[in-house]
This record gives structure tokens, sequence and C-alpha cells, in this order.
């Protein structure tokens, strides 16, 4: 850099003579000893200082463009910038806040490609959407939009819960984003209470509490729908099933109730009735002693009922009209224990109790065996707050995803439990909007959200 200084002056001593070289700049020796073509030779060069800050206080100038620029004494010259800083200029240059879409350009936007994205929105997010224009609103009636939902799988279930101040209008829970949401009309229009006792994909299946009538909905859409009065009047207890038909493209379904008399009936949505398909076989043994606390499930079109006395499992097929029972004996020191599937395998949860310790086990059932096998148990360090106290458990969601309602007469504590990944998460409170206070789950059952689920 030295050498290049030099021939730089001594292009200045070419031009103007030694006796006009300007009064600050002086010869330097080492100029004497090139040659004076060597010297012609030079060409300008610019110093670039900032691949070397080290050489700044070398130097009092910055040659620029063949410019000599002056430095202020004291005042250090520019450090280079972060390249992430440079273009975060360039961006500000050349962007515009107020910029907005070319309509021309959007207005050829295919109107498929609309109904594919929303359609793989979250199902919070899409209810926002559809106060943008009036034909986003009418997608839940089209035809399209609804093949391209039923492409869409949504593996966590949704709970819909009904709480002990609140009866006529739900409380919906999304794990995915751990949200509550409340919706600001009843899922069912009937002054009737009402409570959910079964569901399948998208809908639910509500019974009043007076056993007399029965009602499908989808809670999401409010598509409702009051199911044909019985052929046999029911004014006791029932377990209730529910099952999709996968095969149909119409979206039909099958509701089953069971009485512990024996007594049972099937509800088909295809033709609207209900239908008594026979009486039990006498190789069930009466009364079932059904567990009414615990929801009925479904696997591979085969519907499972909780029974004691003995202790066991009946299942129904839906197809052949087949009814079997198996004997299987609970676990020792088991209460308020419930049926749960996964992936078509039949699960139990309960409270295991000893002396003064609870604790929430989950079993699965050994298909050679026929016995319950202990699979996973909760975190001890959350059975300690149960310790000494009278804990009463229920299961509000049976399928993969398990909600459940731990409660005493000074608590009430919501977790689920992931059957495939075995995980424990604890459910925020539920609380309406504009109110502080916590409200108590009673019931529920969880579904799968579907927005073109009809009634």
């Amino acid at each position: 850099m030295l050498r290049q200084l030099i021939g730089q002056v001594e292009e200045l001593l070419d031009l103007y003579g030694t006796n006009h070289l300007p009064p600050p700049y002086t010869l330097h020796p080492f100029t004497l000893l090139q040659q004076p073509s060597q010297r012609l030779n030079d060409r300008w060069c610019l110093l670039n200082l900032e691949d070397n800050p080290s050489e700044d206080d070398c130097y009092s100038f910055i040659m620029r463009a063949g410019k000599f620029k002056m430095l202020e004494p004291g005042k250090c010259p520019p450090s280079k910038r972060a390249r992430k800083d440079r273009t975060r200029e360039k961006l500000l240059e050349t962007s515009n806040p107020t910029e907005t879409m070319d309509s021309e350009i959007w207005k050829e936007f295919p109107e498929d490609l609309y109904e594919t994205v929303i359609a793989r929105l979250p199902v919070a997010t899409f209810f926002r959407f559809r106060s943008v224009c009036q034909k986003w609103n009418s997608l839940l009636t089209s035809n399209s939009f609804s093949v391209e939902c039923n492409q869409v799988s949504r593996t966590q279930p949704w709970f819909y819960t009904r709480t002990h101040e609140n009866v006529n209008s739900g409380a919906m829970y999304d794990p995915v984003s751990r949200k509550w949401h409340h919706p600001t009309a009843p899922a069912v229009p009937t002054k009737m209470i009402i409570l959910p006792v079964a569901s399948a994909g998208g809908l639910i299946c509500f019974l009043d509490i007076g056993h007399r009538s029965f009602y499908v909905c989808n809670p999401l859409t409010q598509s409702f729908r009051e199911l044909q009065a019985r052929s046999v009047k029911v004014w006791s207890r029932v377990v209730v099933g529910m099952t999709l038909d996968h095969k149909s493209s119409d979206g039909s379904y099958q509701i089953m109730w069971v009485r512990s008399d024996g007594d049972y009936e099937v509800y088909d949505s295809r033709n609207d009735t209900w239908t008594c398909p026979g009486v039990m076989p006498p190789c069930i043994k009466l009364p079932l002693s059904l567990n009414f606390r615990s929801q009925a499930v479904t696997v591979d079109g085969c519907m499972y009922f909780l029974r004691s006395d003995p202790d066991g499992i009946v299942s129904y097929d839906m197809k052949t009209g087949i009814w079997k029972q198996f004997t299987v004996p609970t676990p020792v020191q088991l209460s308020d224990h419930t049926l749960a599937e996964c992936s078509g395998r039949i699960i139990l949860v309960g409270l295991l109790s000893k002396n003064a310790a609870t604790c929430v086990c989950i079993w699965e059932l050994q298909k050679m065996s026929l016995l319950w096998k202990e699979v996973d148990r909760m975190p001890n360090v959350w059975c300690l707050e149960f310790y000494g106290k009278h804990i009463k458990m229920s299961c509000l969601g049976n399928r993969g995803l398990l909600m459940l309602s731990l409660r005493s007469k000074t608590m009430n504590r919501l977790v689920t439990y992931d059957i495939l990944k075995k995980e424990w998460f604890k459910v925020p409170n539920c609380v309406f909007p504009h109110s502080r206070k916590r409200q108590w789950v009673a019931c529920g059952t969880s579904f799968h959200p579907c927005l073109t689920a009809q009634a």
C-alpha cells in the first residue's frame, strides 16, 4: 500500500514537476530508485481500508474515485456494517407499506384453489374466514368443498362438554390450540335438558334427561335433526353407541341403545327409522349389569359395552347382528373405570386406589388371554394432589385422545391423555366469555371436527 501511495505522488511529479508539487506532499527517498518508465506506468488505485481496519491509524485520509477525503482529527473511519443490516435497508427502500395486491392478477386466481386452501385451515380459523364474503360463507353447502374437506384427515378430536351452570349450550375444547370455544347458540334448539351420549365423525348424539327423544347435531355448523320416535318406550337408563358407515358416500350413520334387561334398538339415518333386530341369544347372561358411566366404543363395525357381574364386555356386530360375551376380570381395587378405543385396540381407564393414595391407570385388552395389561399410569407428581381425597373420575372422550374429569368436594381437574404417545396434559380452566368464574364440567364426548357433516 505504501508503494501505491508513492506511485500516485510520482504521477503528480510527472504532471506538474517537482517545482509545482503542493507543499503538503514530500517525495519519499524510495522514489529516486525507481526508473522513469516505471514511474510512468504506475496507475491510480483506490484504497479499501474497510478490508483491514487496523491500517486506519497509519493514514489520515481515504482515497475514493481518485480523490482524497480528509478525515477530521480524532474521528474514526466508518466501520463495515453487517450484511443483514444492508439488506434490511434495501428492502425498506424498495418496499411500499401501503402497497396492495394487484386486482388484475388475483382476479385470475383459480376458484377451486380457494376451496383447497380453506379446507386445510384450522377449524377455528375457518369460522373467522366465513365473515369475509358471502361466497366463503356458503362453502359449507358446496359439494366440491365437501370433497376437499373429506380429503383432509384431522387426527386430534375435539371435546364437546356440558357444565353445571350452563346445561343448554356446551363448551368445545380444541386440544391442538389448547383453547375453549363457546358457541353463541345451543347446539340443539330445544328447551329440554339434553346430554351428549355418543359421537361418530363430526356428529354428536344427544339424549334428553327423560330418555324420551334422541337428537343428532354437528356442533360446528348447527346442523340438527330430531330422530323419529322409538317403537319401544324406554324410561330407564340406557347405554348408547354410534357409528358411521364408511362405505357410504352420503355420510350415513347408525345409533344403538341397550338396556340392562336385554332390550335394544338400532337407528339407521338412511331410512330414518328405529328397528328392533331381535332378542339377545341365551348365551348372553341377563341382566347385563351395564356400566352406565362408560360410553360404548366401536371397532371394525362392532360395538362394545362394558358390563359387570360377571366382569367383562358384550359386543354387537352392526353388520351381522351377532351378540358375543367376553369374561374379562377387572383389576383389583379399580373404580370409575370406562372403555376407550385407539387404533383398533380396546383400552380400559380407571382409578386405582390403595389406602389414601389414588392414581389413574391405563390398561389394554390382550386378545389372546382376554386379560387387562397395564400400559401406563398418571405421573406420580400429579397423583400427589389426590392423596387423602375422595376422587371421582369420568371420561369425557374415549377415542385415541382421552379427556378425564377428576373431581372431589374441593377440586375439579381436567387432563388429556394421548394413548399412542403416552402423553399427559393439563387442560386449562373452562371460563365463559366476560366471566372469570371457572366452570365445572359435568359430562361430554369427543368428536372429530368436520365442517361438512350433516345430521
